[in-house]
Formats: C-alpha cells, sequence, structure tokens
C-alpha cells in the first residue's frame, strides 16, 4: 500500500518545483487537475482517496469522459487534465515501482484526436471598433484601451499580459515590452509610435514603482487571466455597435494575439520572423496562419493557367525582341 497524499506532495515540491523548476502557471494547472481529480473520485466512491490504488486507470478514465460532459470543457481540456495526471505516474513509477501494473494502465489512457478547425481573428475595421470601445474619459478605460492596444500589436499571451509590470515597458530609443514567456523564455516585442505615445501616456497613471503591474485593477493588484478575458469580452460587445461582424465571432485574448500574427502576415513578414515575434517552439505553430490567411492563397491562384484556357505559343513582341531571344 502507497499513501497517495506524500506522493503527490513530493511530486509538486520535488519534481515539478525543484527539479522541473516548472511556471507557476504550470503548477496551478496540475494543482487544478488533481482538485477536481479528488473531488471525482470521492463523489464516485464515497471517501477521500487516500491509497495510490484508489486511482486506478477506470476512475482515472471516468473523471476524463466527465470533463468532456462538463460546459465549457472539449477534447483539448480533457488532454490537459490527462497531461498532468501521465506526468504524476511517471514520477510514482519510480518511488512506487510496486504498483507498476496499475501506473502502466493509467499511463496507457492516450490522448483523444480532434477536429482542428481554422482560428478566429479580427479583421482592420473590427479591431478599430474594438480600439474605440473603452471610454478614455476615465482611469478604467483608458486602462483598458492601452491593454487592448498592446495586445494587438504585440500578440502576448494572456498570462503574459497579466503579468506585465512598469518595468518592463522601454520607451526610448528601440521601444520594445519584455516578457516571461511560455516556457521560461525571456522575450522582447517591439512597439510601434501610436502604441508607445500611448503607453507613455498610461504610465503617469499606473502608478511609479518599476515593480507595479502595468495594468493594474482599481485598487492596485494585478490584473487576473479571467479578468482579462471578461475585460476582453465587455468591449466586444460594445464594439458590436459600430462593427456588427464582431457578433458573429467569440472574441478572446487569444482571438487578439492572432490578429497580431495575421497583420504581420497580410504586411508581408516571414513566417519564421512571427514564430519568433509570437514566442513559438516551432514553425509548425506558425504554419496555421498560412492556412488561415485567404489573401495568400487568391494570390496563388492567380498566378495559375484557367483549366478552360487554351494553350498558347509565346511570341516575341517585335523583331529587336526576337533577335535577343535567339542569342
Amino acid at each position: 500500500m502507497s499513501a497517495l497524499a506524500p506522493l503527490l506532495q513530493a511530486y509538486f515540491t520535488d519534481r515539478l518545483v525543484r527539479q522541473r523548476h516548472a511556471s507557476p502557471h504550470t503548477v496551478a494547472s496540475y494543482r487544478d487537475t488533481f482538485r477536481l481529480l479528488l473531488k471525482f473520485a470521492k463523489a464516485q466512491t464515497g471517501k477521500v482517496p487516500a491509497e495510490l490504488e484508489d486511482l486506478d486507470a477506470p476512475l482515472v478514465g471516468a473523471f476524463l469522459a466527465h470533463l468532456e460532459s462538463e460546459p465549457g470543457n472539449n477534447v483539448r481540456t480533457r488532454n490537459a487534465r490527462l497531461t498532468a495526471i501521465h506526468s504524476f505516474f511517471q514520477f510514482a513509477q519510480l518511488e512506487a515501482p510496486e504498483h507498476a501494473a496499475l501506473i502502466q494502465r493509467v499511463l496507457a489512457i492516450p490522448n483523444k484526436r480532434f477536429d482542428t478547425k481554422l482560428f478566429s481573428y479580427l479583421t482592420r475595421p473590427e479591431t478599430e471598433a474594438l480600439l474605440q470601445s473603452p471610454d478614455r474619459s476615465t482611469w478604467l478605460g483608458r486602462r483598458d484601451h492601452a491593454l487592448l492596444l498592446v495586445a494587438v500589436q504585440t500578440g502576448l499571451r494572456v498570462s503574459e499580459l497579466a503579468g506585465l509590470r512598469r518595468q518592463d515597458v522601454q520607451l526610448a530609443s528601440g521601444a520594445h515590452v519584455r516578457c516571461d514567456g511560455k516556457g521560461r523564455k525571456e522575450r522582447c516585442t517591439p512597439l510601434t509610435r501610436p502604441t508607445v505615445a500611448v503607453l507613455r501616456s498610461w504610465l503617469g497613471e499606473c502608478g511609479q514603482q518599476e515593480a507595479n503591474p502595468l495594468f493594474p485593477t482599481s485598487s492596485g493588484q494585478r490584473l487576473t487571466r479571467s479578468g482579462i478575458w471578461r475585460l476582453v469580452a465587455k468591449h466586444a460587445e460594445r464594439a458590436q455597435q459600430q462593427c456588427p461582424s464582431i457578433a458573429a465571432k467569440h472574441v478572446t485574448p487569444h482571438v487578439l494575439r492572432h490578429t497580431a500574427a495575421m497583420t504581420l502576415l497580410h504586411a508581408g513578414v516571414d513566417t519564421s520572423v512571427i514564430a519568433l515575434w509570437l514566442g513559438h517552439e516551432s514553425l509548425e505553430s506558425t504554419s496555421v496562419y498560412l492556412h488561415a490567411d485567404m489573401t495568400i492563397k487568391e494570390r496563388a491562384l492567380e498566378r495559375t493557367t484557367p483549366l478552360t484556357a487554351k494553350r498558347g505559343r509565346y511570341r516575341a513582341p517585335n523583331d529587336l525582341q526576337a533577335f535577343l531571344d535567339r542569342l
């Protein structure tokens, strides 16, 4: 018999924090997974799981199926929770080898495949309507406008936006914003002149301490990721009055990230540069923008010969051209 509590505690403190030096976001996500799993196990069995045997493969499978049945969850959510569970059981197979068979059955649970859909992004008129939505005569409106502008121009992830501090913004020559990205990778993203002008004005209102949040709440605390999600949704709903096409799109902070990428792509920026801009691990993550960009496909179509066109033979336009062609 292996006690579950010491194993879980060692996994989070030793494996995740000390050995892997996992980011706070990873620790929080894995923590939430086991909160949900333990709550589900208690509801199913009528007792709090105390031994590793209480989290066998049938229970884990039932938990994953339960997740997909909950509103707001999907296959991606299910797979993300399974990744956390697999990570713990990989640790457990070293610490509790006597349960190798049980552990292997849990590790054998596969990720579920899912259909990949084209993502959504805002067009230029929709982006302008969103940026005009905040009431800039108020402090909150100026904060929201600055946040939305930075999100649309830089393509930062919502966690990166929430973590920005005053000291992360450089508005002198080579203006840029610095963030700690996914996988603990530091990244600097350049800022356009309009964004610099807005941020220079905003810095006078968000507190003087360098460690202060760049986008604080009215009480001076850091905006949470869920708070930014609600902020974006609120202004997207308001922007529908000026640009009704926004109503057909589910506007989230990640949609603003996609919008930044598509703006760069339409401007002719190479996908390798866009990958660096967004902090992608590989070019494969950036290739989805090529699939979503109809303008690139339309330009390719224009270069093709229609199937109904008759094949012709090139004829030089004049005698001089014909002479040069014969050389």
